[in-house]
């Protein structure tokens, strides 16, 4: 493995990263923050001198990136940009110890969106706003605006794509080229992110607030400005603009294409993730609103506003909160902490297990029943009429296995560490997940401030995990992945 080569282009990362302080930057300046307008002046200027010195000095002789070139890229990656990240909260004062801050910058880089301050609506403007720009960039992925951007990765565009990219199944390539499906699926976003932000200011919300709000929406990310999320607006028009972009942007971004380019509308409607998803979805808002209105008295109106809003903002692992839903009956609670489990579609920016792997783990269980009775028989699992290959499944199924073995991990070790059984468990799928807020003392109107560092470096490590989907981050524990080839 070329350590040069890994980098020559974790260079290039760190500087497109600090250039991206630019915005943040800007804005504290004209708005007369310049405390953290100076923060961000010597983060963007270390980010980008130290990744430019590291891009021009250190180069390999060949520019593709092996598989296992790229698995390492991507995982040493999105820990340096997080360390990156984490150095306006220190330098502006709002986060003085180092670990919350780089809590607090993995958490909006792997649009989990559980945050650390205590008072989120004291802080400066500049500040709130990188917050939110770090779930915007995390949610369509780093590295896949770095292929984007970026002509001359050739072979390598496609790997580290492959190990940034989060999905339960390999779906067919948009276009021939890597470089070129990452265009689209970015322009998408960054069309959706206009779309929104437009709506939002249509709907009254000042310039800041919209563009918090939209940053924060499109990646699935539940960043906020004020302490108590998307209540704080109390308005049904606004709330209506985000439950319509979580809802969407918890759908693969690849069907859009064909739905957009290709003018397909069938591959969106006959997906069967998708209608599972949205089946998924609008089940559990009914359960949920029929459970608000018997066991808490809710009027159907405030029933059927707040339960569809919180569960899509949990199934699509947005985060945002419209109400104190840890007050709500025990019923709704199970609910929600499943729908943190279960996420949206694979190809989307939530984050969470993705409802593709429910069917298949669905699907195999009934085969496996029905081999029971007739063990020779050569039974095929199929989705959407189509047969999905063995390999994928058998991923499938190590990808759960690993998934619940991490949380079970974390949730012991939470525990050990003094937290309630409700806390440690919602804060542990909420980590993995990329959800944000959880139930207990992590609820939505709280924060994680009080948990103890070891318990913080788990969440950490379970954040970029999930956002990695596992495999890319457990690979580099692996002896024989570092044995020189």
């Amino acid at each position: 493995m070329r350590i040069n080569a890994i980098l020559h282009y974790l260079g290039l990362i760190l500087a497109i990263i600090g250039a991206t302080m630019l915005l943040p930057l800007l804005w504290s300046f004209f708005h007369g923050e310049s405390e953290a307008a100076t923060a961000f002046a010597i983060s963007l200027a270390f980010s980008v001198v130290a990744g430019l010195i590291l891009w021009r000095f250190v180069k390999p002789k060949e520019t593709n990136l092996s598989r296992r070139e790229a698995v390492t890229l991507v995982a040493i990656g999105w820990v340096c940009i997080s360390l990156v990240g984490a150095i306006p909260y220190t330098l502006t004062g709002a986060l003085p110890n180092f670990l919350d801050a780089f809590f607090e910058s993995v958490s909006g880089f792997s649009t989990t969106g559980a945050t650390v301050f205590t008072n989120i609506d004291g802080q400066y403007q500049g500040l709130l706003i990188w917050r939110s720009l770090t779930q915007w960039l995390g949610g369509m992925g780093i590295i896949m605006l770095f292929v984007a951007l970026l002509p001359f990765l050739g072979i390598g565009a496609a790997r580290l794509a492959e190990a940034e990219w989060t999905g339960g199944k390999q779906e067919e390539r948009l276009t021939s080229r890597m470089r070129d499906t990452a265009k689209i699926l970015w322009l998408i976003y960054l069309a959706m992110t206009a779309i929104e932000m437009i709506l939002l200011l249509a709907a009254g919300l000042p310039g800041f607030d919209a563009l918090v709000v939209t940053l924060s929406t499109i990646p699935s990310g539940g960043f906020a400005a004020y302490n108590i999320s998307i209540a704080a607006y109390n308005s049904l028009l606004v709330e209506g603009i985000v439950l319509f972009f979580m809802v969407a942007t918890g759908v693969n971004f690849g069907l859009y294409y064909f739905l957009l380019w290709r003018r397909q509308p069938g591959k969106l409607f006959k997906n069967p993730e998708f209608r599972f998803y949205m089946l998924l979805l609008f089940g559990a808002a009914l359960l949920i609103n029929l459970d608000l209105i018997i066991n808490m008295g809710m009027s159907i109106g405030e029933a059927i506003r707040y339960g569809s809003f919180q569960t899509a903002s949990i199934m699509t692992t947005t985060g945002f909160c419209a109400t104190d839903f840890n007050t709500w009956p025990p019923l709704s609670k199970a609910i929600l902490l499943f729908l943190m489990v279960t996420g949206a579609s694979a190809g989307s920016t939530s984050g969470a297990l993705k409802v593709v792997r429910l069917l298949v783990l669905a699907k195999y269980a009934y085969r496996q029943i029905k081999m029971v009775f007739n063990p020779t028989a050569v039974i095929p699992l199929k989705l959407g009429g189509k047969i999905v290959p063995e390999g994928i499944v058998t991923k499938t199924i190590g990808m759960s296995i690993i998934y619940f073995s991490v949380a079970v991990t974390a949730f012991l070790i939470m525990s050990g560490l003094g937290l309630d059984m409700v806390t440690a468990l919602s804060a542990t799928v909420s980590a993995i997940g990329n959800v944000g807020p959880g139930l207990g003392a992590v609820g939505p109107l709280e924060n994680f401030a009080f948990i103890p560092a070891l318990g913080k470096i788990v969440l950490i490590f379970c954040m970029i995990a999930g956002r990695l989907e596992f495999f890319t981050v457990l690979m580099l524990f692996l002896p024989t992945f570092w044995k020189w080839k």
